[in-house]
């Protein structure tokens, strides 16, 4: 049994303590007592109300555990990774921080720890899946797809969040890159937007975000890649006019002699349109699309999750899939499986094909299923 700390107890982080805790001493931190009351009244989670803006504190408590994971919003990610780093502690993260981490990568040699970065359902498991067929074959495009969805659509977002909404705001405003015949391509989010059809779900809308992450600079061998968000048909237009009316802008405006942010005021009432409700069934689904020659042979390996929120648990499908992929990661640092120091992206640790089984399996055992499917084409 292993001491783990969790950083962030919102639907992820709480997704995390409950798989982590029938198996370790798990201990959640948040600044909101209300989330961890729940984790202390129904499950065996040692809870603790914390700020991670307070170094000096977070630093002292960090000292009695074997491994951290960090889900905190990701405004707050790189300063808490910094923390952990300089903790000596090793660190799993999925705070989707929008600052380039791999610079760090020296600072956890030299602390002689293991940092896994974007460690969730995507991005996560798309480089976990690109990082192991990187070793088996030339790839030539990878192309992916996701989005976590409610199972009953409702005027006017069709859309629920199922972690922060100033990081879903993130996907619609920071600038989509993705590799084209070799170079890096820059376009808006939200842009070339389509529409594809799903067995079992229909027709959802695709459009460009900034999934690719580390991967353009990691597997830059790689020629095309691209990702895409999928949400309703219809909802990403009316992001769109949010948008382009200034309503996700930082820059304070006066409102009748009070300054207020619009991006502040905004995401403060999108918290209540897009907040899950209580045992609200909702869906996640991803598709990994991988074409290139194995072995002189041109194929194509297609993944496909499809998972819904379970009953069992209480637990939202988007929450699971994401904090599992996490959770796998970290017992598999605890293991030893993995043991080099440094950061890491997925893709660097799934190259490894014993590291990809584990976290596949592990994940199957929690009836997270990726199925796979190839064919020569």
């Amino acid at each position: 049994m292993s001491k783990i700390i969790i950083l962030g107890a919102g639907m992820v982080g709480k997704a995390m303590a409950i798989d982590l805790s029938k198996k370790h001493e798990v201990t959640s931190v948040d600044v909101d007592s209300t989330s961890l009351d729940y984790l202390s009244q129904n499950y065996n989670v040692r809870t603790k109300v914390l700020d991670v803006n307070d170094e000096e504190v977070l630093r002292t408590l960090l000292k009695d555990y074997d491994l951290v994971i960090s889900a905190v919003p990701g405004f707050l990610g790189l300063k808490t990774m910094i923390n952990v780093i300089k903790s000596k502690k090793n660190l799993v993260d999925i705070s989707f921080l929008p600052e380039d981490v791999l610079h760090l990568d020296k600072l956890a040699k030299e602390n002689n720890v293991t940092v896994v970065m974007d460690c969730g359902v995507a991005p996560g498991m798309p480089n976990y899946i690109a990082g192991y067929h990187n070793e088996l074959m030339q790839i030539e495009r990878m192309d992916y797809m996701v989005g976590g969805l409610p199972k009953v659509r409702t005027f006017p977002f069709e859309y629920k969040a199922p972690f922060s909404p100033c990081d879903v705001v993130e996907e619609y405003t920071r600038p989509a890159r993705y590799l084209e015949n070799g170079q890096i391509v820059v376009k808006p989010a939200m842009s070339d937007t389509e529409l594809i059809d799903f067995p079992n779900i229909g027709t959802l809308e695709a459009f460009n975000s900034d999934g690719l992450r580390s991967l353009v600079y990691t597997l830059n061998n790689i020629p095309n890649m691209k990702e895409k968000t999928l949400r309703f048909p219809g909802h990403i237009r009316l992001i769109q006019a949010f948008k382009a009316a200034g309503f996700f802008d930082h820059q304070p405006v006066l409102v009748n002699g009070n300054s207020i942010s619009p991006f502040d005021f905004t995401t403060k009432l999108l918290f209540n349109s897009w907040k899950l409700n209580p045992n609200e069934h909702e869906f996640t689904i991803m598709r990994v699309i991988i074409n290139g020659l194995e072995k002189g042979i041109r194929k194509e390996i297609i993944y496909d999750l499809f998972d819904e929120y379970d009953e069992k648990e209480k637990l939202s499908s988007m929450s699971r899939t994401t904090g599992f992929t996490a959770t796998a990661t970290a017992q598999m640092i605890l293991d030893g499986v993995f043991t080099d120091k440094g950061v890491f992206p997925p893709e660097l640790v799934g190259k490894n094909a014993k590291c990809f089984d584990y976290v596949i399996n592990y994940l199957k055992d929690r009836n997270v299923i990726y199925q796979k499917t190839e064919r020569i084409i």
